[in-house]
């Protein structure tokens, strides 16, 4: 690992970005966002997913120009189409239409068809929190994660974002499905190191923390075991039904993981001083537990980002040699 300034790694993405057809508007834009993703140490969505959204560029199935048309409205819900376009400005694009319907009507849902990956799922949680609200978004995938009693992949490690407003930082929950990520998976592999829990099965159907095990069986383990499973399912009804979009059946079908659809839901809270002292109260008997570890602390969602972002804006942002080089040589 390395440490590369944040402006240095934005305006590199940003010249790749130029020169695929994006728009200047749009590549500052997504250049801001994967900087940014780990600058606030989401690495696996920011510079070390870069390399595969040229990929996907080169390839046809994002659409640098293309913009989100709406397709259906009903009173606080709307359907939008994507139209193939990058999956991190449509879903920018509609968690804003969802903020602004929050603010009319107390509550506002965008249903999202026919995008592609939004990179960190957490971003449209902060995005919301910062305007004040409440937010709530998920998206379906690929089928990379069994049903629980299965052994093939038939759910998507469909990732959940929750956030709270909160004066002294907003409180993020940012979440995928899996007990670990796959992005987190192969970080773990390309740095040689077990994981500390375990994340998945063995091919003899053994729980594993060797991640090219968990990766060669393809069977991830879902958070809290078949809870999990189901939670997965349920988020693939919602997305698909709300958006009259793809399901993960329907996403499977191709080799790459696009047109996913996704939900993105804003809510507008009580701003009283009263709602503060209640959220307040909750994170600080949270955080009376005592720590498991000497010296260890209580966090709740969100608080590590914080404090990873301010550090990286300090020191210089944590890269990868090897994925660096990668996106230099673009």
């Amino acid at each position: 690992m390395m440490t590369i300034a944040f402006e240095k790694l934005k305006a590199e993405f940003n010249r790749v970005l130029l020169s695929l057809g994006f728009s200047e508007e749009k590549a500052e834009i997504c250049a801001a966002i994967f900087a940014g993703n780990s600058r606030d140490g989401v690495y696996t969505h920011g510079l070390n997913r870069f390399p595969t959204f040229v990929e996907y560029v080169k390839k046809g199935l994002i659409k640098p120009g293309a913009e989100p048309t709406k397709e259906n409205a009903f009173g606080s819900l709307e359907q939008w189409n994507g139209n193939s376009g990058p999956g991190m400005l449509n879903a920018r694009f509609c968690m804003g239409r969802a903020i602004e319907l929050a603010k009319e009507n107390g509550i506002g849902c965008v249903a999202l068809k026919n995008t592609n990956h939004w990179m960190r799922a957490g971003a449209y949680g902060w995005q919301a929190a910062e305007a004040g609200l409440i937010g709530i978004c998920f998206t379906n995938t690929i089928a990379n994660l069994p049903p629980w009693g299965g052994i093939d992949p038939r759910l998507g490690n469909n990732p959940l974002v929750i956030a709270v407003p909160r004066k002294d930082g907003h409180v993020v929950l940012d979440m995928a499905i899996s007990q670990y990520s796959v992005g987190k998976l192969n970080q773990y592999r390309s740095h040689n190191e077990e994981l500390p829990l375990p994340g998945g099965y063995d091919e003899e159907g053994n729980l594993s923390t060797d991640v090219a095990e968990i990766l060669q069986s393809q069977r991830l383990l879902p958070v809290g075991f078949w809870k999990g499973s189901g939670l997965s399912l349920v988020l693939d009804l919602l997305a698909t039904v709300l958006s009259q979009g793809r399901s993960t059946a329907q996403i499977t079908q191709g080799e790459n993981e696009s047109g996913v659809s996704q939900v993105f839901i804003c809510i507008k809270p009580d701003s009283s001083e009263h709602t503060a002292h209640l959220i307040e109260e909750i994170i600080s008997y949270t955080k009376t537990s005592r720590p498991e570890h000497e010296g260890g602390s209580i966090y709740y969602p969100g608080e590590n980002m914080l404090r990873t972002k301010e550090k990286s804006l300090k020191e210089g942002v944590l890269v990868d040699e090897g994925i660096w080089g990668k996106v230099l040589g673009l």
